[in-house]
């Protein structure tokens, strides 16, 4: 955790109460080494476990394996006859890719439909385009299988909402993952 001294002034000049940004708290601490709480030991053994899951695999093989599940992905996209958020493929997301829903279609109303039905969880439109789209995830330990099971919830789900898909993403997934 950082902060800069303009922070640390500010917080010594608030008026609201503090708790766990007591700044005062966690810097005296820190000189011997502690924090003023109970860490979240959960957190850091999870984030020693993840360490080693990328280390097992391999830096290389992990970013290799995010762009291919994306390139997936947006093959999925496509065959669908939707549109991918990005219009750039320079800039393409090897994390994520954002779905434009098609016009007059309630993004967030697809996106509940697939959860209660499906037990899929998809990342919803930020800001502006909020309602406009979904996200699908494919990274952390997102692999072929995953990915395919979250892209065939997703063809099951705007099917069940009444979307007129143009073609199986699933199938277009397959194809771009062989």
């Amino acid at each position: 955790m950082a902060s800069s001294a303009k922070a640390l002034e500010a917080s010594k000049r608030a008026t609201l109460p503090k708790a766990y940004w007591a700044w005062d708290e966690i810097l005296e601490s820190n000189k011997t080494g502690y924090w003023p709480s109970t860490p979240a030991t959960n957190l850091l053994y999870g984030l020693h476990e993840a360490i080693e899951m990328i280390l097992n695999e391999g830096m290389d093989n992990v970013f290799a394996r995010h762009q291919r599940l994306a390139k997936a992905c947006r093959a999925a996209v496509e065959a669908w006859g939707m549109e991918v958020q990005c219009k750039d493929p320079a800039v393409y997301s090897p994390v994520l890719t954002g779905v434009r829903t098609p016009e007059g279609v309630d993004a967030d109303a697809l996106r509940k439909l697939i959860f209660e039905r499906y037990n899929l969880s998809l990342g919803t439109g930020l800001g502006k385009v909020k309602g406009q789209l979904f996200r699908i995830g494919h990274l952390g330990d997102c692999n072929e299988l995953s990915l395919l099971a979250a892209i065939s919830g997703c063809e099951m789900g705007m099917n069940r909402f009444g979307i007129k898909l143009k073609g199986s993403g699933v199938l277009a997934a397959q194809e771009a993952l062989q």
